[in-house]
């Protein structure tokens, strides 16, 4: 399977707003999305799905790609980013680091696994008018970004799904409630020792 057309031009359709701001808007991060979907389903083995809270403003908004910034392509030598990095339209714009992206694909790098990333609201919220800044989004805006994940965990079928931090662990409880979502301590603030951990309990390392 793959994942429908109808999906991604649902995320190019919402419009920005004083508060939320939509990089799937911009043709060349909606073609870096779906290259990094088709790079993902051609990969073999157990498939794991890994949802945060929103996309930050020097990561997935700069990118179109959750879990990525774009200085993450030439500072990690992880293969698939390796293979990946070639095919995305990336600007000058977005060459900076995202620490959550640089802690997370660093640990991959000596993992027989990597999952795939999504968050509970695909687009970048943000206090009003400040659009270098992140905010949580709001309950309204989970309940919209509801249909992506579900359709997501629809074609991917994964065999784990596990929310990063408490807000991506509840953001991924309430809209795939049917699902036993594995809990993984986001690694910033001091937790990466715990994220380490949490993640070689869901890869059974």
């Amino acid at each position: 399977m793959s994942i429908p057309e109808s999906f991604y031009s649902n995320l190019a359709k919402r419009k920005n707003s004083l508060k939320v701001y939509n990089p799937y808007r911009d043709s060349y991060k909606l073609e870096n999305l779906k290259r990094y979907f088709d790079a993902m389903f051609a990969l073999a083995g157990p498939r794991v799905m890994l949802v945060g809270e929103a996309p930050g403003y020097k990561g997935c908004r700069l990118t179109g790609i959750p879990f990525s910034s774009g200085k993450l392509f030439e500072e990690v030598e992880h293969p698939f980013l390796q293979s990946l990095g070639p095919q995305l339209t990336l600007d000058q714009d977005s060459l900076v680091a995202e620490n959550t992206a640089s802690v997370v694909w660093r640990y991959l790098i000596d993992q027989p696994i990597v999952p795939l990333f999504w968050n509970s609201f695909p687009f970048h919220p943000h206090p009003s008018r400040i659009q270098k800044k992140n905010r949580a989004p709001s309950a309204a805006e989970i309940k919209e970004g509801a249909f992506y994940l579900n359709e997501l965990v629809e074609v991917f079928q994964p065999d784990i799904v596990a929310g990063l931090g408490r807000a991506g662990t509840s953001c991924a409880q309430a809209v795939l409630s049917e699902k036993d979502i594995c809990y993984i301590r986001h690694p910033s603030y001091g937790g990466k020792r715990d994220f380490v951990t949490g993640m070689n309990q869901i890869l059974n390392i």
